[in-house]
């Protein structure tokens, strides 16, 4: 039967071997009291909490689903109390500042632990990870008087966050929306319209949510310059911090949907409720973005999470169901011998672990960003945070999900059925490629603005890294082959870059056509390159092949690159063919 276990071991060989994190935290000031050892004790009660608490939840949540009942959303049998002991155990506010209760911890940490909560149950770790993110929007744009009211509260997980972005008429398109916000006497507004697919919009797990809402002023300009941001609490909060009247916010309906039935998406209706302005008036889109922004890594890590979660079952699996004769064999072997069964096992595992080196890449260069003294540092590591934000959301979400259909496959029919879980996860992992910005809008934001992003500087650092790993490998005998593909790969990305860039597929049309082919090409050489630096990591370790994890590091780096890598081949053609057949046929041939 499935279960979970918390792959901290994989972690730390990262944290440890791969980016010597403790050398990392070393050079902040605010961080030098973290290291391996803390992050370690950290990282395993988190697992203990995931595989123990969250994990028996998430397929009874799934089953029972939220409900509405007299407009309020009722969360599945458990959630509420699995709520209070994570809030009690003080783990959502592991990353948040400590100036409103919170622990202060790097971005790294908050990370892993992300993955973990996706991993054991995908519905509740929305709970707080949006709230996180609407925490980390008042922070950076709210008045002192909102921060003091609403962060402490936030943080304790006393109350939740939601953020309110998406109407009927207007989804990625947020220009069209309609909701409205009309000065009152005492500097507050009122706030009316009706936004969708609000997820914990309104449930029974903490005694109020703070709603983050995007509504247009009465002289708002048109389109996105027009927008402002208004935080709205389901229940109005007195000076002294405690919830009173409801303030005319009400769940409209619960959608009905594929898969996260445990994490009650809302309509939601604000009918004349009062709101406060966060940041500055039209400036509203640019103060949602830190949500955004922050909530795009986490589904990123959401992909990861359901993918490994889905690669465990598979591999208990596949070591104890016997079927067939491998060659030679002279007893039915277990499915695990078979070589089309080890080809999907290596490719999810081959996936989840170069998503997972790329995640903790990024969020060093976060930490780096927020805490390291030298301010050229701090630019790079924005440079490359904003460049890399939507490969991770893209990238490991779309692999997430084609990682979670080769564990259905792995275990055939009984992948299929409710009992081994797999069939949820495939439902599961299909919304975080659509949510916070779809995966194709993602690729455009990708060619269109993050690769001219500073003259170009991020890319040319990103590469240059990469060239510095292959330089560092090029000694070792044992990652020639490895290092050859991760070249050649490179090669692929570089040429293709520069004709998106400033060549002959630099126009507008060009772009669009190639985004999604390029920001896969660019996702796959990146793993390559993060496969180098592990198995390189792990000659350098002394870790043996035969051993346990983390071991394998240099057999799974050789499989990506023999039978993963090469597809950059392909899409470099792909995208080089430009955009004549995608455009040729007329609207009407459809």
């Amino acid at each position: 039967m499935p279960s979970y276990k918390a792959p901290v071991e994989d972690m730390m060989f990262l944290l440890r071997d791969v980016f010597r994190s403790d050398a990392v935290f070393a050079e902040m000031p605010a961080q030098t009291d973290t290291d391996c050892d803390t992050i370690e004790s950290v990282l395993e009660e988190a697992g203990r909490f995931c595989s123990e608490i969250l994990y028996p939840l998430n397929m009874t949540g799934d089953i029972e689903g939220c409900r509405l009942e007299n407009g309020k959303v009722i969360t599945p049998k458990g959630f509420a109390e699995a709520y209070k002991v994570f809030s009690e155990a003080g783990w959502g506010g592991l990353s948040a500042s400590p100036d409103y209760g919170g622990q202060g911890l790097p971005r790294t940490v908050q990370i892993l632990v992300d993955e973990m909560l996706s991993a054991s149950n995908l519905s509740f770790g929305l709970f707080p990870g949006l709230t996180r993110g609407a925490c980390e929007t008042i922070e950076a744009h709210a008045t002192e008087d909102l921060k003091n009211l609403y962060l402490p509260k936030m943080i304790a997980g006393i109350w939740t966050g939601a953020m309110a972005l998406t109407e009927s008429n207007a989804g990625s398109d947020l220009g069209l929306l309609k909701t409205s916000a009309k000065p009152r006497d005492d500097g507050s507004f009122t706030v009316t319209g009706t936004k969708i697919f609000i997820s914990s919009g309104d449930h029974d797990m903490a005694e109020n949510v703070i709603h983050l809402v995007l509504a247009r002023l009465p002289d708002a300009p048109a389109g996105t310059k027009g927008i402002s941001l208004f935080l709205c609490p389901k229940f109005l909060v007195s000076e002294e911090g405690t919830p009173g009247a409801p303030n005319n916010i009400s769940v409209g309906a619960l959608e009905h949907k594929m898969g996260i039935h445990a994490q009650p998406t809302c309509v939601m209706n604000y009918d004349g409720c009062q709101g406060w302005l966060v940041g500055a008036p039209h400036r509203g889109l640019a103060a949602m973005f830190t949500m955004m922004n922050a909530e795009r890594l986490f589904v990123g890590v959401q992909g990861l999470g359901v993918a490994d979660a889905s690669y465990q079952t598979a591999v208990t699996y596949a070591r104890e169901r016997l079927q067939g004769r491998t060659p030679g064999a002279t007893v039915t072997s277990p499915i695990i011998d078979h070589p089309d069964v080890r080809r999907m096992l290596l490719s999810m595992r081959a996936f989840t672990e170069a998503g997972r080196a790329l995640t903790l890449f990024t969020a060093l260069e976060m930490d780096r960003e927020k805490f390291h003294p030298d301010p050229e540092i701090r630019r790079a590591a924005t440079g490359l945070v904003a460049l890399l934000t939507p490969v991770i959301k893209a990238a490991l979400t779309d692999f997430g999900f084609e990682a979670t259909v080769l564990g259905q496959q792995v275990l055939g029919g009984h992948g299929y059925i409710r009992e081994w879980g797999q069939e949820q996860v495939v439902r599961d992992a299909r919304i975080a490629m659509i949510y916070e910005g779809t995966n194709g809008i993602q690729a455009q934001d990708l060619v269109l603005r993050k690769l001219t992003l500073d003259d170009g500087q991020p890319v040319v650092r990103l590469f240059g890294l990469i060239r510095k790993t292959l330089d560092e490998a090029e000694p070792v005998p044992a990652l020639a082959s490895v290092r050859h593909a991760v070249q050649n790969a490179l090669a692929h990305l570089e040429s293709v870059t520069k004709r998106l860039t400033s060549g002959d597929l630099s126009s507008a049309e060009e772009r669009n056509a190639a985004a999604v082919d390029y920001l896969r090409l660019f996702a796959l050489t990146c793993f390559g390159w993060l496969w180098l630096r592990m198995a390189h990591a792990q000659t350098e370790a002394g870790i043996s092949e035969n051993g346990n994890k983390p071991a394998g590091k240099l057999a799974t780096a050789q499989f990506f690159a023999d039978r993963i890598l090469p597809q950059t081949a392909s899409l470099a053609v792909q995208i080089g063919a430009g955009s004549a057949s995608v455009m040729a046929p007329d609207a009407g041939q459809f």
